[in-house]
């Protein structure tokens, strides 16, 4: 087998068998594939795309190329949850706690963040001794005992998506579905969770910026989950405005704190119902949706998810007082509120804009090597449908160094966009996507 003929065959819009495709994939990620004939099938790949097999072999031989976990000596079913990434995105920190309250065990990997804000570790490590480091052992024992765990994904998952990757980057072939939906997909399945619910993001501030391109997207990955035996579930949800009033790490700790608390923002409360609640029923815990809405939200009122939450921060070595103390997070220095320049009806706040400032003040990371400050952010006071008049507060930005404040207040400001007439805001939920097909809402 060659290279050469697998580029040719691709080019000429022929589908590749699993053979080749795992002779790819393996002679790369070892090095034995020059990175000017894997970008030459890239192309050919992105150009001619992928039909749903390819994208299944793809995936498989993306998860095989690494380290593949196994949890099998958790009891239960263990569901992971997945989101495509926006601004002020904490959802697993609030999530992860109320679905383990409600029994169903929850073994996440997670990722740093590069861009807008941190990922999911770099938000919970804004809690004081909190550490996402764990042996294996230790992590299905915290699973098995307190059906909770998040840690970080080790270097040797996946192998060959992260030298796929950076050569995608480069080669401007990042954004094809299969390519996308591969390299998602192999990461959760590498990690040995059984089912899997996706948070496909929508908008301005998603990766996927229209409702067709992320129900494709959200197609791709439950086609690749269901054809590996995992039962796997997508939802579109809105990013077209920031979720929840919180952008910024130990910020977003707050809200989602908040949040089982019963105080949560609309909006992302409803998130976290139909997340959890789709988690649930695939882990067996409930049968229907209905019955797992009303579980989510008896774990919130009963105060059981917040204990759930205590419980999880302090396994992992954090100090669980912040959970009713926040000045223990890190704290800025400096807070600036920012006010509305005119009159009228907010129509649109760009996700993306809000998420750039935010990182300006230094709450997400332009590079690998930034170091973030966990107490840097955003917090909005209106948002899309609001009322405001001249002078009204916007927004606070927390920060330490004033001279990032006059290029991220632009971009806040620049971000909003005020009318006269009232606006109802977006739906949250744009559809569902399963084994059996899409169902727009």
């Amino acid at each position: 087998m060659r290279i050469y003929d697998i580029i040719r065959k691709k080019r000429d819009n022929h589908e590749l068998t699993k053979e080749e495709i795992e002779f790819f994939v393996d002679k790369y990620s070892k090095g034995e594939i020059p990175d000017y004939q894997a970008s030459a099938l890239l192309m050919a790949i992105y150009l001619n795309k992928m039909n749903k097999d390819e994208t299944v072999y793809l995936t498989e031989a993306m998860m095989n190329s690494g380290d593949v976990i196994d949890l099998s000596e958790i009891e239960g079913i263990k569901v992971d949850k997945h989101s495509t990434g926006g601004v002020g995105d904490k959802t697993t920190i609030a999530l992860a706690p109320l679905v383990a309250a409600c029994g169903a065990p929850v073994a996440k990997m997670s990722g740093r963040g590069l861009g807008h804000t941190g990922g999911t570790l770099d938000k919970l490590e804004s809690i004081p001794g909190f550490s996402i480091e764990m042996e294996a052992k230790k992590f299905i024992d915290s699973v098995n005992k307190h059906k909770i765990a998040v840690c970080g994904q080790t270097a040797t998952i996946a192998v060959a998506d992260k030298k796929m990757y950076a050569l995608r980057d480069v080669t401007a072939t990042v954004d094809n579905i299969s390519l996308i939906a591969a390299s998602i997909m192999c990461k959760k399945l590498a990690s040995g969770a059984n089912a899997i619910l996706l948070d496909v993001k929508t908008g301005d501030g998603a990766f996927m910026k229209t409702l067709d391109d992320s129900f494709d997207l959200a197609k791709a990955m439950v086609d690749i989950g269901n054809g590996m035996n995992r039962e796997t579930i997508g939802m579109i949800t809105d990013m077209d405005e920031p979720l929840g009033f919180a952008v910024g790490n130990s910020l977003e700790v707050i809200e989602a704190i908040e949040t089982l608390k019963g105080n949560g923002p609309k909006d992302f409360v409803n998130l976290c119902e139909t997340l959890g609640a789709y988690m649930l029923v695939l882990a067996k815990t409930v049968d229907t949706f209905e019955e797992g809405i009303e579980k989510i939200r008896e774990a919130i009122s009963s105060g059981a998810a917040l204990e759930k939450l205590k419980v999880f921060i302090e396994n992992q070595g954090g100090d669980k007082n912040v959970v009713d103390d926040y000045s223990l997070f890190p704290q800025a220095s400096i807070k600036v509120e920012i006010k509305s320049p005119t009159n009228g009806y907010i129509s649109k706040i760009e996700a993306e804009e809000v998420g750039v400032s935010a990182m300006i003040l230094g709450a997400g990371r332009e590079t690998k090597e930034d170091i973030l400050d966990l107490s840097a952010g955003i917090i909005l006071k209106k948002k899309v449908g609001d009322y405001v008049n001249k002078g009204d507060i916007l927004a606070t930005m927390y920060l330490n160094k004033e001279e990032k404040l006059e290029s991220a207040k632009e971009r806040f400001i620049n971000a909003y966009t005020i009318v006269d007439e009232k606006v109802e805001p977006k739906k949250l939920v744009y559809g569902v996507v399963t084994k059996d097909g899409i169902k727009k809402f």
